[in-house]
């Protein structure tokens, strides 16, 4: 099920953070982990580019709320916490706390470019259902 999101803003770094890196060897689906597309790789970094900030991950997680009872948020983000996950894709640093990971194994982001639609979407084959919004699954 694909679900199309996008976001901003920027926090603050965490003192005694400790992440986790893991490199996927190939760009086949994992279903351990958070999968980026070399197309949405490319995208982030554009948009790194344009923020002049290249300490900046693209953290991605879940959130309750939305009609279907979870929601995606995707920003940019300077910190990481006790029990992220950062995983790199050719040098995009992506960042999942340790309550979305259930949520989020297996999943693909990817960025679309159409005339019909652009932005960020998440293949994601935890998700059973999403509402008409976009945004929200369950």
């Amino acid at each position: 099920m694909s679900d199309s999101c996008c976001g901003g803003g920027h926090s603050h770094e965490a003192p005694g953070a400790t992440t986790t890196v893991a490199t996927p060897v190939d760009l086949d689906r994992r279903e351990d982990q958070i999968n980026l597309s070399p197309v949405a790789a490319t995208k982030v970094k554009s948009l790194l580019e344009q923020e002049g900030r290249e300490d900046l991950a693209l953290r991605i997680s879940v959130q309750p709320g939305g009609c279907s009872g979870l929601r995606y948020q995707l920003f940019f983000d300077e910190r990481t916490l006790d029990g992220d996950v950062v995983t790199d894709f050719d040098g995009v640093a992506v960042v999942v706390d340790r309550m979305s990971i259930p949520y989020l194994n297996g999943a693909v982001i990817d960025f679309v470019d159409t005339i019909e639609k652009q932005g960020f979407t998440i293949d994601n084959p935890n998700a059973t259902g999403s509402c008409a919004c976009g945004d929200s699954f369950n």
